[in-house]
């Protein structure tokens, strides 16, 4: 499985060149396309040829564009990333409503859970509260239990005058490290043939990415659990760099370590037999500190 995760942050020209990347600046870098899991376009300095983008949509190597600021602005996406994906796309369309029901049930609990252990982690007495959210999660989070458990999380993590909205460096962190999770997401969605626009809970029609918003739900506590760590004081290319490391991170799934991109490719094809099968039992989740 691909693993590296590529960031070309200055003036470079990108081509392709006999199964390589070839990064041409004031040296000359190669690296083997089989090996990219993640290219990041950080400067608006840098060309790159089509035949490059080309042979990496092929091999389904995620591509992320950044703007003048360097925040992640866009990205490439196969029309086509599984040989069946008709196939996979009126099946899509089909999915029971009982069974998406069922699995975003599963996904928000997941989630909740590992804000709670992120609480213990740090000594957190709310983590308790979060406990009992839980307990009390009805099919569909018809009572908005993942609602209550992030605001009691957020306010436990980044103090009680902490606003989601407001921007500052910890937001800006936040909602790096969510683009890079999302990213990999619809990746993984593209790959395995199936549409991100049509998500099992979110539904908003100018979001194109719903189903990958969906399934990223469990990893978000990843991102905050090391904004936590940075507690960044401004956000730079130091703080993003340090964001992008995440990628390399090791958890526990299907009783063996993986970096957590290989986790996602696990995790994501789980949640498809899922919805396929009929069958929640098929949803395979992460263990952190692995």
């Amino acid at each position: 499985m691909s693993w590296r995760v590529v960031v070309i942050g200055h003036n470079a020209k990108l081509d392709y060149q006999m199964g390589y990347l070839v990064v041409r600046s004031q040296d000359v870098l190669r690296i083997s396309l089989s090996e990219i899991g993640l290219l990041i376009i950080e400067s608006t300095a840098v060309s790159l040829t089509s035949y490059l983008l080309n042979e990496m949509t092929k091999k389904k190597i995620k591509v992320i564009f950044c703007d003048e600021k360097r925040n992640p602005s866009s990205e490439l996406l196969p029309y086509y990333g599984s040989f069946n994906t008709s196939l996979k796309i009126r099946k899509q369309i089909q999915w029971k409503e009982t069974t998406k029901c069922a699995v975003w049930t599963e996904i928000v609990r997941e989630k909740i859970q590992k804000q709670k252990e992120v609480l213990e982690k740090e000594g957190k007495e709310e983590a308790s509260l979060l406990q009992s959210y839980m307990d009390q999660l009805q099919p569909g989070d018809a009572t908005n239990r993942e609602g209550h458990a992030a605001k009691v999380y957020f306010n436990a993590m980044f103090g009680m005058d902490f606003v989601r909205s407001e921007d500052n460096p910890i937001n800006a962190a936040l909602n790096y490290g969510y683009s890079i999770l999302l990213s990999c997401f619809t990746r993984e969605i593209a790959a395995n043939g199936y549409l991100t626009q049509l998500g099992l809970f979110h539904e908003n029609m100018f979001n194109p990415f719903n189903l990958a918003s969906d399934l990223m739900e469990p990893y978000r506590p990843l991102v905050d659990d090391l904004v936590y760590a940075v507690q960044p004081e401004k956000f730079s290319t130091e703080e993003k760099h340090q964001m992008l490391s995440l990628l390399g991170k090791e958890v526990e799934i299907n009783q063996r370590k993986e970096v957590l991109g290989n986790s996602i490719k696990i995790y994501a094809k789980g949640i498809f037999d899922a919805l396929e099968n009929d069958d929640i039992q098929c949803m395979r989740f992460y263990k952190a500190g692995a």
